[in-house]
């Protein structure tokens, strides 16, 4: 049986490896731990499909975040922002980078819209950029920062969805443990992340690059025709702040991401910082935004349910006992590879939560591990992978900001730099403190 799990896992990266799409990859992968467990196909699909509601509360969340950027992004609250950073940041490499991967860390906690803001906020700064002979590795690094250090170690925002995930799926496999215990765990990994983009924009990325003598690829957008008109704060920008902290007061108070979203949502419209007549267009788009990785989530526990219901995680968990009884050293370097494997293929940190819960709980429970380095590794393994992968929106997202005029290589210039700077930093930092815990 410890084979359904293997072909399976394995089946799904190299699927997805070769671009094949991930929702299908997750589907196709758990068609086949089902088929080669012996289950008949319709009982396959039947558990699969029972089994995804178990993400349900974080695939509405997704869907409402992105309708609510969108609804941001129309109010044109960012124009101002972008001037602001072209007139005080002129000169000054480093600090705008950092500056960028502040901005970037606030999409994920104190204004949750993931990557919306990157098509809004990056390209009217590229010419900017090139003036200041800024390499856009490092503008890439320090976006990538922005969007996975901040869900790794606070429980806000996107950090609350990943960090209950954590937990949610610890205590389906048998570990009851709090919030606040994820959150201490993950502080550990997330140190990871902050001295990598210290070397990152210190080191590696502070050197100029001429960018006048790269030549575009594809059909590059006109991104320096942009709106220099002055900004002017109106009334519907002051509409959208009180939408966006009505929106995290209720976040706060309820722990409940849906509802946060729901209410800035709601919001943007009854104060007419969107008009109503908007209401279809924000939310298509929305869903166009986020739909994909919201049913990406939903699959993934599907996926999880079908392991279970086979028995090859029991099965696998018996023949890996042996193998790594003994060492924690080892047993710990072992599955936060796994993981690694795992995300950098399918791509989503937040979707494989569910699928590395079923195997490393019991693992790690037979091995010895305390509640707080089964959370390490589990937090970790997800997060791996999550930089570096082509797959993953961390390095999407980023690349299709930095690449509006054709001069941005999405693995040379986004994935292999952030894979470097930040998962093995990543890799170290949760092994030691898996250990250690």
């Amino acid at each position: 049986m410890a084979i359904a799990v293997i072909i399976s896992v394995i089946l799904m990266s190299v699927l997805s490896l070769l671009k094949v799409n991930v929702l299908l990859a997750i589907v196709i992968s758990a068609m086949s731990a089902g088929l080669i467990a012996g289950l008949p196909f319709t009982e396959i699909v039947s558990i699969f499909t029972s089994n995804m509601g178990g993400s349900a509360n974080t695939a509405l969340s997704y869907v409402l975040l992105g309708g609510f950027a969108i609804a941001i992004s129309l109010t044109g609250i960012t124009k101002g922002l972008v001037q602001g950073l072209r007139s005080v940041m002129s000169g000054q490499r480093v600090a705008l980078m950092v500056l960028i991967a502040l901005i970037a860390s606030l999409s994920q906690n104190v204004v949750p819209v993931h990557i919306a803001f990157i098509p809004i906020l990056i390209p009217p700064l590229l010419a900017l950029f090139d003036r200041m002979q800024i390499d856009r590795r490092g503008v890439a690094t320090a976006l990538t920062f922005g969007l996975k250090a901040p869900y790794i170690t606070l429980p806000f925002g996107f950090g609350l969805i990943f960090q209950g995930i954590v937990r949610d799926n610890m205590a389906e496999n048998g570990i009851d443990i709090t919030l606040g215990s994820v959150t201490q765990a993950m502080i550990v990994p997330g140190s990871g992340m902050l001295l990598g983009l210290i070397i990152a924009l210190g080191i590696t990325y502070r050197k100029k690059r001429d960018y006048s003598q790269i030549e575009p690829k594809g059909q590059p957008s006109d991104i320096e025709d942009d709106d220099d008109t002055p900004f002017k704060f109106e009334l519907k920008h002051a509409m959208t702040i009180i939408a966006i902290f009505a929106a995290l007061g209720v976040q706060w108070a309820t722990e409940e991401m849906v509802l946060g979203a729901l209410t800035g949502l709601v919001l943007m419209f009854l104060l007419v910082a969107v008009p109503y007549r908007q209401i279809e267009n924000v939310m298509s788009r929305g869903i166009s935004m986020m739909g994909m990785i919201a049913f990406i989530m939903l699959a993934a526990s599907g996926f999880a349910g079908v392991l279970e219901e086979t028995g090859s995680v029991e099965a696998l968990v018996d023949a890996s006992s042996g193998m790594l009884e003994g060492n924690p050293w080892i047993i710990a370097t072992v599955l936060l590879l796994v993981g690694l494997f795992i995300t950098m293929g399918i791509g989503t940190s937040f979707g494989t939560i569910p699928i590395l819960a079923v195997l490393y709980v019991p693992i790690a429970t037979a091995a010895g591990f305390s509640p707080l380095a089964i959370a390490v590794l589990i937090g970790t393994a997800g997060a791996l992978g999550d930089a570096g992968s082509p797959a993953s929106d961390s390095t999407l997202g980023p690349t299709a900001g930095l690449n509006m005029d054709g001069k941005h290589d999405h693995i040379w210039d986004t994935c292999v730099p952030t894979f470097l700077h930040f998962n093995i930093p990543i890799f170290i930092f949760g092994l030691i403190g898996a250990v250690m815990l």
